[in-house]
């Protein structure tokens, strides 16, 4: 295989790690680094590296989108961001002191639970709903436009949340894919956001969690110009198209997506971790 190949190859991948990233909220990343190591032999940490930059160009084209049609949460991604963005220089800077094998065997776990949670039935718009009293102090609550109209929801467990936040931080360091299934689960299952504002709001927080731990890595000479080029111009057309499906998707089905990936994800990691030990 020649290197235009090798690229055209990485480009199609991207491609398709950025629409599957903008759809569900996960970012590129989780598809990124299992394609470039398992199928393209690529070293773990020019592929984290690389998967970082995918992760910062699939929130650049697809939180435009977001944003203009009025679904993410600006002044929520922003506050949130203070914990993700702490937690991911802290995971980058711990990368080469942790076991990346135990820490995916409980990631595995976490995201097959977290699949189990977001295929449950769940009221997008309660009635009588009350918010936490931090959300109101922070002004937290917004809208987002429905088929019925423009809808208004609540924040909860704002302190939980910020928590989860800070871990999928972390976790977005350690292996460098954007960690935005800890970012949807948060804000979907514990702050209780609509599931459309929870994708689109976590796809615009993981550029800045990304561009926090990218730093370190290209500090320590681990993104490669050659391979993130062709990832990130495939990733940027992929997350594009994502976010303009998802602005007409139906929430069940997206929550179906974002079940299938985690679980797909949670399977990758296993194998891994088992093909490594033989």
């Amino acid at each position: 295989m020649n290197i235009l190949e090798f690229s055209l190859l990485v480009w199609l991948g991207s491609f398709s790690a950025g629409f599957v990233g903008a759809l569900t909220g996960l970012g590129g990343g989780v598809v990124i680094v299992p394609l470039l190591t398992s199928v393209f032999g690529v070293d773990i940490r020019y592929a984290v590296g690389a998967s970082l930059v995918s992760v910062i160009a699939t929130s650049a084209g697809a939180a435009s989108t977001y944003i203009k049609k009025g679904f993410a949460n600006l002044r929520l991604g922003m506050f949130l961001e203070v914990a993700t963005t702490i937690g991911a220089i802290a995971g980058a800077l711990i990368a080469t002191f942790v076991s990346v094998k135990a820490l995916t065997i409980v990631l595995a776990i976490v995201l097959l639970y977290s699949a189990y949670l977001s295929g449950q039935p769940k009221l997008e718009n309660p009635e009588n709903d009350t918010s936490d009293p931090l959300a109101d102090y922070l002004q937290l609550n917004g809208t987002y436009p429905a088929p019925e109209g423009v809808m208004s929801y609540q924040v909860h467990a704002v302190p939980a949340g910020f928590v989860v936040m800070l871990v999928a931080g972390v976790i977005s360091g350690l292996l460098g894919i954007g960690s935005g299934a800890f970012k949807v689960l948060a804000m979907d299952q514990i702050m209780r956001i609509p599931f459309k504002v929870s994708t689109t709001t976590s796809n615009f927080m993981i550029g800045v969690t990304a561009a926090a731990s990218a730093g370190v890595y290209l500090a320590r000479g681990y993104i490669d110009p050659g391979l993130s080029m062709p990832v990130m111009l495939g990733i940027l057309p992929g997350a594009f198209l994502g976010a303009r499906v998802l602005v007409g998707a139906k929430t069940q089905i997206l929550r179906i997506v974002f079940s299938l990936v985690l679980v797909s994800m949670a399977v990758k990691m296993v194998y891994q971790n088992l093909a490594g030990g033989m």
